[in-house]
């Protein structure tokens, strides 16, 4: 894991980080960075030229040389707005491409995490993570580290220039600045704290509405709208009550701000007319040193949101890279393909425990010939789902061997390994797009014909053909205009157009109606035939044909054999058998 944020206002270690993104964009960095030392000597121009025009021109009342002057000014002002214009549409475009990148290493990083890390954290923080904090870095560069170093080089040019021209009125000008500085210094830590809670509370925010949108059919049944909503508000005032600091802060910062520039103002007129009449300095020198002030100020009052931005973008970059550091990652550390394996599948002495040693699978042992079916039955909590969590490395197991054809898993590339099976679960889950693209996961080797022919197989082509647009039909949101069996028929075409070699059924017909159980039953018999395959079954009725019952008891393996053996053993089959078909009689 990486450190805990910080909070700095700038952390090296951590810009040096984010600057290795900005690599492939060199060129463009450069020439923004170019652009911001332009930019704060163009600055000085318009004074000067005023200063002149003052001094030499409306003073001498020379009407020739002062339109000369105003074209200069004129000029200077639309050179400077094109400087400006490229800046900032270059240190914008620097800033989404890097943020692109970070977003697609980010996102990447994620679907890769093990399935137990997504068990401890939440989706909204990780939603957050991978959206809004890395938009906040884009702002390190678009209003960040490069308008600093352009502020800061403008307020070092201006000063040497009114020390250069003018010392003495310049230091006199210059008196409140000390009290700028340690007013901006008090107001960016007051700040720093303030915007920290703002992104806790905007990843809370996150997290509670995507939890409770997604499982808004449970809030609505069980009439928890109000409480729900009472909950929602307290976090909201939370998140209210950050950003109410933040103005605060503001609403103290910028008077001061306004008074200290006042203050040098006052100074300028009070001291420099004084010194005109001793002709120690002239009326053009006191409007260019107006001008200057007011030029001194701006970026010192914006230095304070500047310096904002950074300390949101090094927050936020801290948070994503406490994402990429975190390594939740199954081991991919096997080099064999799974081209010549045939689908023999043996767990040797295997133990398994989500947490520390909470046992959840015992010792489990059993093996599988190819093109055998092998059922699983038990209670809820048995560990059932947990064996084929582990066949396809999901998880790993904590001791014993799985082998498939004499290969230990873990000697299996992992994407060969998981190419080599498809599941089908109880909790089938469709993305928001059409059913062929939910079928085929924009997999290009499969063929919509491919996806028709499978799907008359399973028998779920006729109610296919009758929605709207057939095969292209949306399904929305988890598969919403779907019924619970249109889904898991879409499912097992799913798995059947990837032609697996070890196909693996987690109670796929414990939620369905008797009607779609006949069809469910037929396109299990149609995925089944000539595969290895893993059944895990509430159902008995579903199982009777399987080759090979194993019934598991709190992590072990009590019983095994198949359906007619089980039955004449008169033990937890059995029982199960009697208590399931005497429920349905009754």
């Amino acid at each position: 894991m990486a450190k805990s944020v910080t909070g700095k206002a700038f952390d090296f270690s951590l810009f040096k980080r984010v600057m290795t993104y900005v690599k492939p964009y060199n060129r463009m960095f450069y020439i923004t960075a170019s652009l911001t030392i332009i930019l704060a000597l163009i600055a000085l121009i318009r004074p000067i030229l005023i200063q002149v025009a003052v001094d030499d021109y409306i003073k001498e009342v020379d009407a020739n040389g002062l339109f000369t002057m105003t074209m200069l000014l004129i000029g200077f002002l639309i050179i400077e707005s094109i400087f400006q214009y490229f800046f900032t549409l270059l240190g914008n475009l620097l800033g989404q491409n890097v943020i692109k990148d970070l977003r697609n290493q980010t996102f990447e990083h994620v679907i890769n995490f093990k399935l137990k890390h997504f068990d401890n954290t939440p989706i909204g923080q990780l939603v957050t993570r991978t959206v809004s904090d890395i938009e906040t870095i884009a702002e390190m560069f678009s209003g960040g580290i490069l308008v600093i170093i352009g502020d800061l080089l403008k307020i070092v040019s201006i000063v040497v220039y009114m020390l250069y021209y003018n010392w003495d009125l310049a230091l006199i000008t210059l008196i409140p600045i000390p009290i700028l500085f340690i007013a901006t210094t008090i107001f960016k830590n007051v700040i720093k704290k303030a915007f920290q809670d703002v992104r806790e509370q905007v990843s809370r925010l996150n997290t509670f509405v995507q939890e409770h949108i997604t499982g808004m059919s449970i809030v609505q049944i069980f009439n928890r709208e109000e409480v729900e909503m009472e909950i929602f508000s307290g976090i909201n005032e939370k998140h209210r009550a950050a950003h109410i600091r933040t103005v605060w802060a503001y609403s103290i910062f910028f008077p001061v701000v306004e008074i200290l520039s006042a203050l040098s103002i006052a100074l300028l007129v009070w001291f420099g007319f004084k010194e005109v009449a001793l002709g120690y300095a002239t009326a053009g020198e006191i409007f260019s040193f107006t001008l200057f002030v007011y030029m001194l100020y701006r970026p010192i009052r914006q230095l304070a949101d500047r310096f904002n931005t950074l300390q949101m973008g090094m927050v936020s970059s801290e948070r994503v890279f406490k994402v990429l550091d975190t390594e939740s990652t199954i081991e991919n550390n096997g080099t064999k393909n799974t081209d010549t394996l045939q689908g023999n599948i043996e767990f040797k002495n295997v133990w398994f425990a989500y947490n520390d040693e909470n046992w959840v699978l015992k010792n489990i042992s059993f093996k599988i010939n190819k093109g055998e079916s092998l059922a699983l039955v038990g209670a809820t909590g048995a560990g059932k789902s947990s064996i084929i969590n582990l066949l396809g490395r999901y998880y790993e197991i904590n001791k014993g061997d799985i082998y498939i054809d004499d290969t230990n898993i873990k000697d299996l590339e992992l994407y060969e390994l998981r190419r080599f099976m498809s599941i089908v679960l109880q909790d089938v889950f469709l993305f928001s797009d059409s059913i062929l693209n939910n079928i085929t996961l924009y997999n290009e080797d499969i063929s919509e014909q491919e996806v028709i022919e499978a799907a008359k197989k399973v028998g779920a082509h006729d109610f296919i053909s009758k929605l709207p647009g057939g095969y292209h039909y949306d399904v929305k949101e988890r598969g919403a205009m779907l019924s619970v069996g249109q889904r898991q028929l879409i499912s097992f075409i799913r798995a059947y157009v990837h032609q697996p070699q070890v196909l693996i059924l987690d109670e796929a017909t414990s939620s369905i109606d008797s009607g779609s159980e006949e069809l469910i039953k037929h396109a299990t018999s149609v995925l089944t035939k000539d595969r290895t395959s893993i059944i895990v079954a509430h159902r008995l009725s579903t199982i009777k044909n399987a080759d090979k019952i194993l019934v598991i008891d709190k992590g072990e393996i009590v019983e095994e054999g198949n359906h007619q053996e089980l039955l004449n053993k008169n033990g937890f089959y059995k029982k199960l058998y009697d208590f399931q078909f005497k429920s349905q009689n009754d």
